[in-house]
């Protein structure tokens, strides 16, 4: 994986938007770039996927243009912070084989069940972040 890389997020989604701004403010060197995807002005299509694709799960792109999605975007996004931080040691974590396959089921979930979460005050007002049951 090479550095930065792009996170897709739903800006609309109060969960996913307060897990960005904490992304934002620790110590990333720089190595990630914030892409909102229920903006206006986002265009899925531009990245080779669709708008309900995006929405439903986390994607990130390295700077090579290889996807990650969900556990594995996730770790992607700790990968990007020094070595000894609490994200490296979560992506370590999360890597072992029981807690990987426990995280890949609770990411499911959580992914499956997220259009029922509070979007944020006046979010997609425009339809462009509307989640498929």
């Amino acid at each position: 994986m090479t550095f930065p890389v792009t996170i897709f997020y739903d800006g609309s989604c109060r969960i996913c938007s307060a897990e960005m701004d904490k992304y934002r403010q620790a110590d990333h060197n720089d190595k990630l770039v914030f892409v909102d995807i229920s903006a206006v002005d986002f265009d899925a299509t531009s990245y080779r996927r669709t708008q309900d694709e995006f929405m439903a799960r986390l994607h990130v792109k390295d700077a090579e243009g290889v996807f990650y999605t969900g556990v594995d975007a996730f770790m992607a996004i700790w990968q990007a912070y020094p070595e000894c931080s609490v994200y490296r040691l979560l992506s370590a974590t999360i890597g072992l084989p029981g807690v990987n396959l426990f995280s890949r089921g609770a990411y499911a979930m959580f992914a499956r069940y997220r259009h029922l979460l509070p979007k944020k005050r006046n979010a997609c007002d425009d339809g462009t972040c509307n989640l498929k049951h």
